[in-house]
């Protein structure tokens, strides 16, 4: 690949690189840009479109905006499409995220799976560390449900209690090697829609085991229709378009770092009480 192709792949929009690495949002990044409070190398930039790389000089008001380097790695939301796999490549020759996401993140680690049919929130990083922690993390999951029939007495009673289940290769992968499966109290769930035909609602789990919500309501004889996660760790979807990718902003990037380094802590004071056990 062409020095020229590298660097033209490793730009981003302005309104991004300003909100990246500034207090202002991508939309306060925008009006700023409209408004001519924005200059790139000297010369006011109007062009919402105009992609910048990490070397160029931007000013908003006059003010240098300066590169975060102290973020923890990279971190990107992709908002997953149905049908594809969250994986490098396929046997069965489908489509796989990669074969979307920009090439510049190939080389990027999913944080948990999404299944071929679910779509939503995907987050990849390109550091295997953050990818572990947050993958065996208690971090909120938030999703929105979509099952064939109602919500029946006894999936709010497993939704508020939690449920073990002997049998819970319904909703699995019919090769699954995993039969039985314990589901905990669900953090929280809202009841959106319930009718005979379909139900739509709301969860919010801190697990992320193999197709756990779709074993869940198949446990029910509900089969789930729609799956989309919307949220990970308070990190949200929001109007992410489906297909596309974005950074985290700085303040998500705060709460990562702040994350990373309460784990840090509680792993240290683990190996210290192991230690001191070891003792006696």
């Amino acid at each position: 690949m062409s020095k020229e192709k590298q660097s033209e792949e490793n730009k981003i929009r302005l309104n991004k690189f300003i909100s990246h690495n500034s207090r202002f949002s991508r939309r306060e990044a925008d009006e700023l840009i409209k408004a001519g409070k924005v200059s790139i190398d000297g010369k006011v930039i109007g062009d919402l479109s105009t992609k910048v790389s990490p070397s160029t000089v931007v000013k908003v008001n006059g003010r240098t905006v300066k590169v975060d380097y102290s973020r923890p790695s990279t971190v990107i939301v992709y908002n997953k499409q149905k049908g594809e796999i969250v994986s490098k490549k396929d046997p069965q020759g489908r489509k796989v995220i990669y074969d979307t996401i920009p090439k510049k993140y190939s080389h990027f680690i999913p944080i948990g799976r999404l299944d071929y049919a679910s779509e939503g929130m995907l987050l990849l990083t390109d550091d295997p560390k953050i990818a572990d922690a947050l993958m065996h993390s208690n971090l909120e999951r938030v999703y929105k449900v979509k099952i064939k029939g109602e919500i029946t007495s006894a999936m709010i009673n497993a939704m508020q209690n939690g449920l073990i289940a002997e049998d819970a290769t319904a909703g699995a992968y019919k090769d699954t090697i995993i039969k039985e499966m314990s589901f905990a109290p669900f953090l929280g769930f809202q009841v959106q829609t319930n009718t005979p035909n379909f139900s739509k609602l709301k969860v919010a789990i801190t697990e992320g085991k193999n197709r756990e919500l779709r074993r869940f309501f198949a446990y029910f004889d509900a089969q789930v229709m729609d799956l989309k996660r919307v949220s990970f760790g308070g990190i949200n979807l929001n109007s992410l378009p489906s297909g596309k990718v974005r950074f985290l902003a700085k303040d998500e990037y705060e709460d990562l770092r702040l994350f990373l380094k309460d784990q840090t802590k509680r792993k240290r004071r683990e190996k210290e009480l192991d230690l001191e056990e070891d003792e006696f």
